[in-house]
C-alpha cells in the first residue's frame, strides 16, 4: 500500500506542514512521538495520513496530549499494517452509514437528488466529531468521506483549507 502522510501543527507563529514517514513506527505511541517532533510546542497537531487514493485517517493531538481518531473506513486496519497501527484500538464506529445519507432538517427534496450518495461500503470509525472546533462539523466529515469520486487527497485538502493550513498542505504536496 502506498501512504503519504502529512502532519499539520499550530503553533504561536501559525501552522507548519511535515511530511511524517510512518513505515518505521511500530505503535499509537511512536506515531504520537513523531506528530509532537513535527512541533513541539504546538497546542494542536494533525496527522493525516493517505493510503491508495482509498483511505484516510486523521489524527488530532492538542497540547501534546491528548489523541482523538477518525478514520474514513474500518477496512483500513484490516488491510494495512500502518492502518492497524492507526485505527487498531478504535473500536466506535463514527457513524452509520443510514445516518450519513438522511436529508438534515429543513431540505428541500429536490435538492437531495443533487447530494453524492454516501458510499454503501464505507465504515467510518472514531470521533468524527475531532475537528468540530475547527469549523468542520462532523456530519462534514463524514459526508466528505461517503461521498463518490472523492479521494483522501481531496478530504485533506478541503479540511486544510477550511481550517487554513491549505497553503502550507498544498506546498508540502508540491516539494
Amino acid at each position: 500500500m502506498s501512504i503519504f502522510a502529512a502532519a499539520v501543527a499550530r503553533g504561536k507563529n501559525g501552522w507548519t506542514a511535515s511530511e511524517l514517514d510512518l513505515s518505521g513506527l511500530a505503535d499509537i505511541d511512536e506515531v504520537v512521538d513523531a506528530l509532537r517532533d513535527v512541533e513541539p510546542d504546538a497546542e494542536l497537531a494533525l496527522l493525516f495520513a493517505e493510503s491508495d487514493d482509498e483511505y484516510l485517517a486523521i489524527l488530532r493531538l492538542d497540547e501534546g496530549e491528548d489523541l482523538r481518531v477518525f478514520g474514513s473506513d474500518s477496512a483500513f486496519a484490516a488491510e494495512s499494517r500502518i492502518g492497524s497501527v492507526l485505527l487498531g484500538e478504535v473500536e466506535t464506529p463514527a457513524v452509520e452509514v443510514d445516518d450519513l445519507a438522511a436529508p438534515a432538517e429543513g431540505d428541500d427534496e429536490d435538492e437531495e437528488e443533487d447530494r453524492p450518495v454516501a458510499d454503501p461500503d464505507a465504515d467510518p470509525v472514531g470521533d468524527a466529531e475531532l475537528l468540530n472546533d475547527l469549523g468542520v462539523p462532523a456530519q462534514r466529515l463524514l459526508a466528505l468521506c461517503g461521498m463518490e469520486g472523492m479521494l483522501p487527497s481531496d478530504i485533506t485538502a478541503e479540511i486544510c483549507q477550511k481550517i487554513g493550513c491549505g497553503d502550507e498542505m498544498e506546498e508540502l504536496r508540491e516539494a
